[in-house]
């Protein structure tokens, strides 16, 4: 089986896909701290000051004037009312949401790249993985080896996995790297509180507490890997299910952009729970963020993609081991 998977993970290197994806983080990670860095500046002359406090309250105020509204929807209005309280709660207990250094940094990107950004670049590597035999022409050569189809479909998949976590790394090595070098290394002890639950635009006070950010990263982290695992089996399926490594991605980022626009629509729709691109933003529920659909919580949603990963890797096996190869 070693051998299997250091032949899979010889075959991904020669693609160079590693490298692109590499190479397209890090002139990703470098805009968004520029960004971040003439936001911050901004702020600062804008404010006079680069007290957090102010910049707080002057949140709070820009919630409450907007919460005002009466042609804002209930779940704007429902989400903005979550934001405030954890910013009340922020200034009240004299914690910095914002403390400055790259582990804040990371903390930011990571948490808005887990459900969309980092699930993407797994795809491309995943939908690839058995399609791309077919359409070479290899597997033919692949099958006929004395090697049982099962241990085979495993070697890839451990690959896929080995994949990931290269991917997550790479990401968080860079970010971390590259907006140190703008915002310092500082932060990595500062306090961060996290604990809260949403439910009809009230917070939940009674499991907050606070933790050191490389905590709160290590659970970041570990979520963004599990959804990046999810997301990645379901690609390996359908890299098993067709041959077409173009059609599979298209599915993939199709459902995945739907996810997208579902999440801040589905409100109303209870069944939605149930679908997995709907319950791909798990750090969310570390800092209250409201689900998309009433009564979720992470350890739901966690449940869900459970469920969707078992029933992909099932699927995968069962199809690759009894499939005629033409």
């Amino acid at each position: 089986m070693i051998k299997l998977v250091q032949n899979e993970m010889v075959k991904l290197v020669a693609r160079k896909r590693l490298i692109v994806i590499s190479i397209i983080v890090a002139i990703l990670v470098g805009l968004f701290t520029y960004a971040q860095y003439k936001q911050t500046i901004e702020q600062q002359e804008k404010l006079g000051t680069d007290d957090w406090r102010v910049a707080v309250q002057t949140r709070i105020i820009d919630l409450t004037n907007r919460l005002s509204s009466s042609r804002m929807s209930d779940d704007q209005r429902e989400r903005f009312q979550i934001t405030l309280q954890q910013q009340q709660y922020y200034l009240d207990h004299d914690i910095n949401p914002s403390e400055p250094g790259a582990p804040t940094f990371v903390k930011m990107f990571i948490e808005n790249a887990g459900p969309m950004f980092i699930p993407l670049l797994v795809m491309v590597i995943a939908s690839d993985l058995v399609s791309s035999e077919h359409s070479i022409g290899s597997i033919k050569l692949l099958l006929t080896r004395p090697v049982k189809r099962w241990r085979i479909l495993l070697s890839k998949y451990l690959t896929l996995l080995l994949a990931i976590s290269l991917i997550v790394a790479i990401v968080g090595i860079l970010s971390f790297v590259i907006s140190g070098l703008v915002f310092g290394y500082k932060g990595i002890n500062a306090p961060v509180i996290t604990g809260f639950s949403a439910a009809n635009g009230e917070l939940d006070f009674s499991n907050v507490k606070m933790i050191s950010q490389w905590e709160f990263l290590l659970m970041d982290f570990g979520l963004v890997w599990f959804v990046a695992v999810v997301v990645g089996t379901l690609s390996f399926m359908i890299s098993v299910l067709i041959r077409s490594t173009a059609a599979g991605m298209g599915i993939m980022l199709a459902a995945l952009i739907s996810g997208s626009i579902l999440s801040s629509m589905v409100s109303s729709w209870d069944s939605a729970k149930y679908l997995f691109m709907v319950n791909l933003n798990l750090t969310g529920y570390l800092n209250g963020v409201a689900p998309p659909v009433e009564g979720m919580t992470l350890l739901f949603s966690i449940a869900v993609l459970l469920l969707w990963w078992l029933i992909a890797i099932i699927i995968s096996f069962l199809v690759f081991t009894r499939q005629d190869v033409y």
